[in-house]
């Protein structure tokens, strides 16, 4: 048996990997035992607690999904934000390296400044604006100080579940006439399903061929888009006559700053575990069968 702990496990990601569990109960020849904890059964800021229930319950996966994500509101509550994003993510190291847990860490593409031209390779320096940005990527350097550790850095992130982009703009173009979306902010999509799917098959060829390597990897869906382009997609496949307004991010000002172009390169992960990643629009057909 494979015990595999999921934290932060009421999110988009966490609720994928409910799903996915329901279909796949098996790793290789071994049951795959997945244990689904949120911050109301599992506190992650306790160390001590921590080692004990690592040691309790046999794991061997970690999947750490838990993260502060209203990236507006982290402008204001910072320590909340670093408290959740690092110094969480560091009592999870902690308690699993006397164990030689592996844990798979998930950031984000606000780690960089959104400055480049070309799509973010794992190598790229990173740069954050935002108080978000900062605190994932504090997260991120303790959780790759512990040498069995894999960092999924993943972009514009929706699902069925939980408040996302698409589930909203798919809500208000059947109430509206019209509405205003930024064009100058570039990235992908990435539908929580896919990546919940992606990191099945890492595990999965850790136990099966012990391919698991430790490091930085990006996971998005293929293609690029603008948000204007994401919602017009949503508005098309919701069958609505809502008006798409492309307007500039000047015109929309929020209190953390967006990075303006944050397409995550996927050679590595595709290369390493053979993953074969869906293009966006495909993915957003999917999404829409199963809402």
């Amino acid at each position: 048996m494979i015990n595999i702990l999921v934290t932060g496990a009421n999110g988009q990601l966490g609720s994928e990997l409910k799903e996915l569990n329901k279909k796949y109960t098996q790793i290789g020849n071994k049951t795959a035992n997945f244990i689904f904890t949120d911050i109301d059964t599992l506190d992650i800021s306790n160390s001590v607690f921590l080692k004990k229930f690592f040691q309790d319950k046999k794991i061997d996966y970690v999947i750490n999904c838990a993260a502060y994500t209203n990236v507006d509101l982290a402008e204001e509550e910072a320590e909340k934000a670093y408290e959740i994003n690092a110094r969480c993510v560091e009592h999870i190291v902690q308690a699993i390296e006397p164990l030689h847990i592996k844990l798979i860490h998930i950031s984000t593409d606000y780690v960089f400044n959104g400055k480049s031209f070309i799509p973010y390779t794992e190598k790229m320096p990173e740069n954050p604006n935002s108080v978000y940005g900062k605190s994932k990527l504090e997260g991120e350097k303790i959780a790759l100080n512990y040498p069995e550790t894999i960092v999924i850095r993943t972009s514009w992130l929706y699902s069925t579940f939980g408040k996302n982009f698409a589930k909203t703009i798919h809500t208000l173009c059947n109430q509206r006439e019209e509405l205003n979306v930024v064009f100058d902010q570039v990235g992908t999509p990435t539908y929580a399903k896919d990546l919940a799917f992606a990191i099945f098959k890492i595990i999965e060829q850790s136990v099966t061929n012990n391919n698991f390597k430790p490091g930085i990897y990006h996971y998005s869906n293929e293609g690029v888009c603008s948000w204007f382009d994401f919602a017009k997609a949503i508005a098309l496949k919701s069958y609505s006559k809502c008006k798409i307004n492309p307007i500039e991010t000047k015109d929309y000002p929020t209190p953390a700053q967006r990075p303006f172009y944050s397409v995550l390169n996927k050679s590595k992960i595709k290369s390493v575990y053979n993953i074969n990643i869906p293009h966006w629009q495909d993915s957003l057909d999917d999404f829409f069968m199963e809402i």
